[in-house]
């Protein structure tokens, strides 16, 4: 039964060749491009709105320095949106489950803005590490808590995402098969556990944008300290 639901959360593999390759290219394809047209389309014109809007919300708290990671982070959230909803539907699978995917986009973007910090203001970038104001006794202490909390940070970028989705994939899988279980012994029972489980979706449909733009958030927001 634990690896039945466990299952889920593997890469799916063809011939014995996995096709996480296949599963993260994906969300890149399905990305509409505008074209040579005076008026583009309307699902192009949809997702140009969503987009600027998102950017909006995004940069509102980043200098005008910062707003140079425009195109970097906009490319990563909607990569991040579109792979969360991708795993909703039936027989698809979730890249970004994945822990050593979600590290492996955490880790290198928040390297970046704690070099960009490090190389454009060095005196403010580690000035960061002792508050204002610190007794002289408690400096050596504040200054090793600062440095693990700055260190924890990818981790908890990778984490945060990938917990957030195997925990509603694994409700959403355990709800399913108690519904396919007591279908026949106990039909209005098994009526509203389907209720629960529609609920459910609709839910993990707000937690897989909300995952997506919280991540590209606080990256804007380490980005915003080192600019």
């Amino acid at each position: 039964m634990t690896l039945s639901l466990f299952d889920q959360f593997a890469s799916p593999k063809f011939i014995e060749i996995p096709l996480i390759i296949i599963a993260v290219s994906l969300p890149a394809i399905l990305i509409l491009s505008t074209n040579t047209q005076f008026t583009n389309n309307r699902p192009t014109t949809l997702q140009y709105w969503l987009k600027i809007m998102f950017i909006k919300q995004l940069f509102l708290p980043v200098s005008s320095n910062g707003r140079k990671w425009t195109a970097i982070l906009t490319s990563l959230m909607m990569f991040l949106t579109t792979a969360n909803l991708l795993g909703l539907l039936p027989y698809t699978f979730t890249p970004t489950t994945q822990l050593s995917l979600n590290m492996s986009m955490a880790m290198p973007m928040w390297l970046a803005t704690v070099l960009t910090g490090l190389k454009n203001q060095p005196t403010i970038a580690l000035g960061h590490l002792l508050p204002e104001g610190t007794p002289t006794p408690l400096i050596p202490a504040l200054i090793l808590i600062e440095t693990i909390s700055l260190l924890i940070r990818p981790m908890a970028l990778g984490v945060r995402l990938t917990a957030n989705l195997v925990a509603g994939h694994l409700l959403m899988q355990l709800i399913s098969m108690a519904t396919t279980t007591i279908m026949t012994t106990l039909p209005v029972a098994a009526a509203l556990t389907f209720l629960t489980l529609l609920l459910l979706t609709l839910l993990e449909l707000a937690v897989a944008l909300i995952q997506a733009f919280v991540f590209t958030l606080l990256l804007s927001l380490y980005l915003q300290e080192n600019t």
